[in-house]
């Protein structure tokens, strides 16, 4: 492979991510509760994450982090005594944080709590109530229509438990040369949903893994959160840090089968896009580019007072695919090959992320003498057409542009020439003092 194409070695995790898409998959998570908790510490076996804890009660800008939710079991009995929905078959019958309740009713008392998707008559619908005490079960529409009977009585039965606890995130922060930082953030909140977002999560700790293997011009924060809450709830505590970040990935449905794309940032003009956009293209992938949308954490990220640039490259993105929040979203939508395909876009992106660093040149009077510094061949002139322009070149066109503003992938986009040629070319300036890089 030419210089101009050069690319890194493509990565396979492939069967450590169908391992941890297996262990992970029926875990019960929600916004808190053992199910985050239980995440976390089977991701600390890939990375060393450090667990954070949030008290309940905590105000966190316009929001208070709620009380945490765990529950144990749920189901609903018809009047022979069979469980016709069980929470132990799929955690997905109950909507997230339900309130306890043990009671016999008609199903006209309680019809109105129950979900299912006439259009996809076999699967179960996620649903949720996280801020609104309230109870539910979710089912198929084929096992509601068998099942259940205007006249008929039925048990109703949840084991669920709200206390004073916590909500809990996960956190990495790998330290490069500079402490400019870029945000890689996944959320952690569903149960038993493989692309949405469980696929987010399994690729950002493997992504993670694969950044700890190298030292980094540019810091790297990495975080699991709950969706919303999470993200508001780390932005509240880190302000100052993340009012710092200028761009970041939002790591989410990774894994299903359909065309790799990309969704903008909130300024579609940023750099993070055009990135992203030049490693799809590099690949020869044919990719879908989503507008900006407020759809998932960069709603806090993107917000008016951090403004942090957040992009998602995905592979059957949230409400584009059919299965979405439902049990067809599973292990069999998702695969292995899917998440590791998408791990070596981003790890390509990155590498180019970690080399947009910004240089001043120190010799801004005029040209600098290369010669001089041991830069370029003593006797010129030799001048061949159609050979490609010549390194010392490369050196004069990129101290023009090394204003102490422009970054490395800012200037390869004006002089048409790959990153790895101008960062290349930027360190042996740097190595002879004509160029300093700036933090």
């Amino acid at each position: 492979m030419g210089e101009n194409s050069r690319r890194s070695e493509r990565v396979d995790y492939t069967g450590g991510i169908g391992k941890y898409l297996e262990r992970l998959f029926s875990i019960t998570r929600s916004i808190t509760g053992n199910g985050n908790r239980k995440t976390l510490k089977l991701l600390q076996e890939i990375i060393p994450l450090n667990i954070k804890e949030y008290p309940t009660g905590a105000k966190v800008y316009d929001w208070t982090i709620p009380e945490e939710w765990n529950i144990k079991d749920a189901w609903i009995k018809n009047s022979n005594g069979e469980k016709v929905v069980d929470f132990q078959k799929s955690n997905l019958h109950v909507v997230s944080y339900s309130t306890p309740i043990h009671e016999k009713l008609t199903l006209n008392e309680f019809k109105h709590r129950l979900h299912y998707i006439e259009e996809l008559p076999d699967a179960i619908p996620y649903r949720t109530s996280y801020y609104k005490k309230n109870w539910g079960f979710c089912l198929s529409y084929n096992d509601y229509r068998k099942y259940f009977n205007e006249n008929e009585e039925y048990e109703v039965f949840v084991d669920s438990e709200f206390k004073e606890g916590a909500l809990t995130i996960g956190e990495l922060l790998i330290e490069g040369a500079s402490k400019k930082e870029f945000l890689i953030s996944t959320y952690i909140c569903h149960p038993s949903l493989a692309n949405d977002n469980l696929s987010g999560v399994v690729l950002t700790a493997f992504l993670a893994k694969e950044l700890l293997k190298k030292k980094h011009n540019i810091s790297y924060r990495i975080i699991f959160v709950p969706e919303t809450i999470g993200a508001i709830t780390y932005c509240a505590h880190h302000e100052k840090i993340m009012k710092n970040i200028d761009s970041g990935f939002v790591i989410t449905t990774v894994g299903g089968p359909g065309k790799l794309g990309y969704k903008q940032s909130f300024d579609e003009n940023n750099s993070i896009n055009r990135i992203i956009e030049e490693v799809l293209q590099e690949n020869n992938i044919d990719f879908i580019t989503y507008p900006f949308m407020a759809g998932s954490d960069e709603r806090q990220y993107s917000s008016i007072a951090f403004r942090i640039n957040v992009a998602t490259i995905c592979k059957d993105k949230y409400h584009e695919y059919d299965y979405y929040h439902t049990s067809h979203d599973n292990l069999d939508f998702v695969k292995p090959e899917y998440i590791n395909d998408a791990l070596n876009i981003y790890i390509q992106a990155l590498e180019k992320i970690d080399k947009s660093v910004v240089y001043k040149n120190m010799f801004p009077h005029c040209e600098v003498m290369l010669s001089k510094h041991g830069l370029c061949p003593e006797i010129s002139g030799d001048y061949i057409p159609n050979r490609g322009i010549i390194e010392s070149d490369i050196m004069c066109r990129l101290l023009l542009c090394c204003d102490g503003e422009a970054d490395l992938f800012e200037i390869s986009q004006i002089l048409e020439m790959p990153i790895d040629v101008i960062y290349r070319v930027a360190n042996k300036l740097e190595e002879k003092g004509i160029i300093e890089r700036l933090s």
